[in-house]
């Protein structure tokens, strides 16, 4: 790939004050390699002391969303090829950049509109100003992939209401906008077609007004999110101490939408769910974002390395795309009872940071 062809894939220029970077994989719905990360890390390295950048947005290029994720199939034929240094590689690269958004100097706006999943969480979700719209559709859906969530996802989701993080982060299941706002991942709701206008003003906003009061002036209330109405089952069950115990209360809630949870727990692959229940309890505890980020390195050097599940599902999802995944151990009944330990306890090397 020429300079030209990766820098096309991440859109840089200036507005007024404002620094853009447009993710421009739209037929990939703008999903991650190892090129953006490095234009998206550079571009703000140059920005940090630029007296011309007041604000920074980030953005994707078309209509279907900011970012799908990471792109898995690359990880997948490098592990398979022996190279799973390379992805150890893109994984600290993007752990890097994930906290660089998060302590930058300057405000970061994120326009989390569409889909926002994975490693589009990392670039939107750590943002100073988190902007979703009535089109946006937030997940970390690692565990469908037999995989646990990461950059950060585990910091927020152990910040969400109640027991909603368990949930989400267990399940997979998207978020709509008003969603995001009431879980933590969002700051405001702006419908989709003010958004221009939204970045014009970043840009171009003569008086001192700070960009969270601009926003402000976009800021609609969205459709009421219908998780309050949720919270009380998904507390009681995803309380419980494992995986099992968990699926047991939703059995033995015998709602219908307990009862559809119980059974999508049930066909994922039962060591990413243990590590992703332990991973979201640990980042609850921990006192910042790079901790957790640590914490899900470690695991996700488990699994590149010694795990098969994560291959396995990459495989069974979009590469042969049968559906059908084999996972080791098929059920939670095989599982160590502190199945979640040797990911928890991995010594990955290098250190993430």
């Amino acid at each position: 790939m020429t300079d030209s062809q990766a820098a096309s894939r991440v859109l840089v220029r200036t507005e007024g004050a404002l620094g853009r970077l447009t993710l421009n994989r739209p037929e990939a719905i703008n999903a991650l390699d190892e090129e953006m990360i490095q234009i998206l890390t550079e571009t703000l390295d140059a920005w940090r002391d630029d007296t011309d950048v007041q604000i920074v947005l980030i953005d994707g290029a078309g209509d279907r969303g900011m970012c799908a994720g990471g792109d898995v199939r690359v990880l997948h034929a490098q592990i398979v090829a022996g190279q799973a240094e390379r992805t150890a590689e893109f994984f600290r690269a993007e752990y890097a950049l994930n906290a660089m958004i998060a302590e930058y100097p300057k405000p970061i706006v994120a326009f989390a509109d569409g889909i926002t999943m994975g490693g589009g969480i990392g670039l939107a979700g750590h943002a100073a100003i988190r902007i979703v719209t009535e089109r946006s559709k937030l997940a970390m859906p690692e565990t469908r992939i037999g995989f646990t969530p990461d950059v950060g996802g585990t910091w927020l989701l152990g910040r969400a209401p109640g027991r909603f993080g368990e949930y989400f982060g267990l399940t997979g299941a998207a978020m709509s906008g008003a969603d995001a706002v009431y879980l933590g991942f969002a700051d405001h709701f702006v419908p989709s077609d003010r958004l221009d206008a939204l970045s014009e003003a970043l840009a171009f906003r003569a008086d001192p007004t700070g960009p969270s009061e601009i926003v402000l002036l976009f800021d609609e209330t969205p459709e009421p999110t219908q998780l309050p109405a949720a919270k009380e089952w998904i507390d009681e069950a995803f309380s419980a101490p494992t995986v099992s115990e968990i699926i047991e209360h939703l059995h033995a809630r015998g709602t219908t939408d307990a009862a559809a949870t119980a059974d999508l727990l049930e066909g994922l692959a039962p060591t990413g769910l243990t590590v992703t229940l332990d991973a979201v309890r640990e980042a609850r505890e921990l006192p910042g974002l790079r901790a957790a980020l640590e914490g899900e390195y470690r695991r996700v050097l488990w699994f590149v390395n010694e795990h098969p599940d994560l291959v396995e599902g990459i495989r069974a999802q979009l590469v042969d795309k049968d559906r059908n995944p084999k996972w080791d151990p098929p059920t939670l009944a095989e599982l160590s009872a502190d199945a979640g330990a040797p990911a928890r306890a991995y010594v990955p090397q290098p250190p993430l940071f």
